[in-house]
């Protein structure tokens, strides 16, 4: 049980996906405007993240270890995440179309949202058991959906505050992520008794 649950704070804090690996920056920096759509896409991918790299685990260990056909890892890795992200984009149309629209294009990006690849083949890499597999993946979603609310949150106050013209859109959204990597750095220290 101390094994998970260190699994699920240094995943969700010190090791984060995108503040520690940069992986998954595009839906990052491009859905981070409003916390209502950053709330969506967090969920999403918390979604499809967990579902990968629990159904990863699955086809890796059962399939592709078993007959010996690692060299499949990567491809199958991408079509188990590019059909869980249909599913939720079918899922949203129908049950919140507004929360479709305000993500527009970067809902069908989660298939080549680098993180949740990362995440399946990080869990693999790690040998990870399946519910290891699972609390990573998960904690891995939330890791980043929280990074993308804190974020969003910045950005609508940033919206308000007086920013030189120099400094306006990409470049303080840059350097916001800079900080807040290194804000994130420092729950390694808080944490490295455990």
């Amino acid at each position: 049980m101390t094994e998970l649950i260190l699994i699920f704070i240094s995943t969700l804090l010190i090791n984060n996906l995108v503040l520690s690996y940069f992986l998954g920056i595009c839906p990052f920096l491009g859905v981070s405007g409003k916390i209502e759509s950053a709330f969506g896409m967090g969920m999403a991918v918390t979604f499809v993240m967990t579902l990968a790299t629990s159904i990863s685990w699955l086809i890796y260990h059962l399939i592709l270890v078993k007959f010996n056909l690692l060299f499949l890892q990567l491809v199958i890795f991408i079509l188990v995440i590019a059909s869980l992200v249909q599913m939720v984009e079918m899922f949203i149309r129908k049950f919140s179309s507004s929360l479709y629209q305000s993500l527009g294009i970067y809902l069908p990006l989660i298939t080549t949202n680098c993180a949740i690849l990362g995440a399946a083949i990080f869990m693999v890499a790690r040998k990870y058991t399946f519910v290891e597999g699972v609390v990573f993946g998960f904690s891995g979603g939330l890791g980043f959906s929280l990074v993308l609310l804190v974020m969003a949150g910045i950005r609508e106050e940033l919206d308000y505050a007086d920013i030189p013209k120099v400094f306006k859109g990409t470049p303080i959204t840059l350097i916001t992520a800079g900080l807040l990597a290194l804000i994130f750095m420092g729950f390694s220290g808080l944490f490295s008794n455990l």
